[in-house]
């Protein structure tokens, strides 16, 4: 998700901006965003929203529901680490999708999440 960390996004400034993007009874949980890109985690998906282009015209939105989630890890940062890591193995994909978080992210909250929406959603 680019070269920055993404830092924690209020969920209420999320879904006035992202609301578009949601269907009617989605929830969003928790939101990231880098200076140009988002990653959502609603009760039903995972957004990643990928900024493109130097004017940022360009957007791509890649959904991924739970249920296609295979797996994901969840690397805390270190004295030396700037970041927290967050990967996620999707059905079908060789490569996990990675997200680099600000050390400032509850990495508790983010593995809370995401174990509850990908065991839940089976």
């Amino acid at each position: 998700m680019g070269l920055f960390s993404a830092s924690d996004l209020d969920v209420t400034s999320a879904a006035a901006e992202f609301g578009h993007a949601l269907i009617a009874g989605e929830t969003i949980l928790a939101a990231f965003r880098t200076i140009r890109d988002s990653v959502l985690l609603t009760d039903q998906r995972l957004i990643y929203i990928n900024v493109q282009g130097l004017t940022g015209s360009k957007v791509e939105f890649q959904s991924v529901p739970w249920r296609s989630v295979v797996r994901f890890s969840l690397e805390t940062a270190g004295t030396f680490d700037l970041d927290a890591d967050m990967k996620i193995w999707v059905s079908g994909a060789t490569e996990p999708l990675q997200v680099k978080i600000s050390r400032k992210s509850d990495p508790r909250v983010i593995q809370r999440i995401m174990a509850e929406q990908t065991l839940l959603k089976r």
